[in-house]
């Protein structure tokens, strides 16, 4: 039955890994928590399961801009009835979408769109079919952290005669993937972890003295090199900084960050999947969704605050199962920046004073966790609430310190970290034996050519002491 409804709604012979196991279980009545790799069709797993169960999906997305883009690929498919239930409609357009939820397929929206009494009052009303949770991993990963309306889902998914809901993501550890239970009520969802091992990424670290030292690295790598490539880096203003540089090379590249207008931000990814830019200069908000299956290089201008983050990012190329390079450059003040970006919680003086009702100056972040805080919990009890995040981030941040400085293989230690296996391979990374090599050769080569070698080939080349 599952194979004559892929071939009928989709086209395809065949499911890919994982996809099979989980839409039986939804079609069981199962909640589920399902880790795919990037690139094995997550979101066909509710897609079809919609389709066969002929009721409503409501889909929990992070991102203003990922859920525009899942919702303009299901139209491209052939998908009618989709909408994004978000803040880029105006009043009457909401309401007229409100009022017409009942008639869509397919729903997108968010976790503080969820804290609209209007919209979930008429969601509870609906026959829904399933509730999915997108990039399920951001409900550990950014709810503690600066969004807590992602914690707010236990209430706001936890009513009567509900339907199976779906977490699905690419990346998470044990521990995460125990609070995604938690936080979504489903303790006793069935769970499918596939092998979060990448081979065809090939991992690459270097070490420098200043900041300046990467700056020049990349000019030359990328000045001289064939994309597609990303390049992630800490801050809007490095991203603009970098791609100001490499411009002067008459790279097609352009900066992605939250300051980019939404408008601006769809052109350039759309851009960027038509091939019209090579080089994506981005701070940690492009990526989440975008399928584009042949980018050959991820460059972390500094490291990723853990490796969850990490392994999201990298996990962009090679799509198509073709070989990649991620490179991660490092210096002894990145580790300044990633403390900076870990200690993002309240203080303990911060705490008390908020809930002694005392005046202060709070920043946007603080007060929205004090806020979510204080409706949950006593203040000793917030306390102690926040004392166990920072130890949970500081684990964090030991971990990409290792994978920073270990002599060990680079991809062991990063698949370790999710309490996975891997099997070491030769070349796999820097410190088993992948050498850096001059691009400019292989860049004039390509151009004087006809025909761009198969990245193989590429490879090759780049592995040449």
């Amino acid at each position: 039955m599952l194979q004559q409804a892929l071939q009928h709604y989709f086209g395809y012979a065949s499911f890919r890994q994982g996809q099979e196991e989980v839409i039986t279980q939804l079609l069981e009545g199962k909640d589920v928590v399902a880790l795919l790799p990037t690139g094995t069709g997550k979101s066909l797993c509710y897609q079809l399961t919609g389709k066969i169960k002929g009721a409503p999906v409501l889909i929990i997305s992070p991102l203003l801009s990922l859920m525009q883009d899942q919702v303009n690929q299901m139209k491209k498919m052939g998908f009618k009835r989709v909408i994004a239930l978000n803040s880029f409609l105006t009043r009457e357009q909401f309401t007229q979408a409100l009022n017409q939820l009942p008639h869509y397929e397919f729903i997108f929206t968010s976790p503080e769109m969820l804290q609209n009494e209007l919209v979930t009052n008429k969601l509870r009303a609906m026959p829904l079919g399933l509730i999915v949770i997108d990039e399920a991993h951001c409900i550990s990963e950014w709810g503690h952290d600066f969004r807590p309306d992602y914690l707010r889902l236990q209430t706001r998914l936890n009513y009567y005669n509900r339907p199976p809901i779906v977490a699905l993501t690419a990346t998470a550890t044990p521990a995460v993937i125990a609070d995604i239970k938690y936080v979504l009520q489903m303790e006793h969802a069935s769970t499918y972890i596939a092998a979060i091992d990448r081979k065809e990424i090939h991992l690459q670290r270097k070490w420098f003295t200043t900041a300046q030292e990467k700056v020049n690295w990349i000019e030359d790598y990328v000045s001289t090199t064939l994309g597609p490539g990303i390049i992630y880096t800490s801050s809007r203003k490095r991203a603009e900084q970098l791609a100001e540089v490499l411009r002067k090379w008459h790279i097609t590249v352009a900066a992605y960050h939250g300051g980019v207008s939404n408008e601006d931000r769809q052109l350039i990814q759309e851009q960027f999947l038509a091939n019209d830019i090579e080089w994506i200069i981005a701070t940690s908000a492009f990526g989440m969704g975008v399928h584009k299956t042949n980018i050959r290089h991820i460059i972390h201008e500094t490291m990723s605050p853990t490796l969850s983050s990490y392994m999201q990012e990298i996990g962009r190329a090679a799509r198509d199962g073709q070989d990649a390079l991620a490179t991660v450059l490092c210096t002894q003040t990145d580790y300044d920046v990633l403390q900076f970006l870990m200690d993002t919680l309240p203080s303990e003086p911060m705490i008390k004073q908020y809930y002694a009702g005392a005046d202060q100056p709070l920043r946007e972040l603080d007060q929205r966790l004090l806020a979510y805080w204080h409706s949950m919990y006593r203040c000793d009890e917030a306390i102690h609430y926040r004392d166990e995040l920072y130890l949970s981030k500081r684990r964090a941040f030991d971990a990409t310190r290792n994978y920073m400085e270990t002599s060990s293989c680079l991809r062991a230690t990063l698949v370790q970290y999710f309490e996975q296996s891997v099997q070491v391979v030769d070349a796999c990374c820097t410190n088993c034996g992948l050498q850096d090599a001059s691009f400019k050769e292989l860049r004039r080569i390509t151009h004087l050519s006809a025909q761009t070698p198969h990245w193989t080939l590429r490879l090759q080349q780049m592995l040449l002491k």
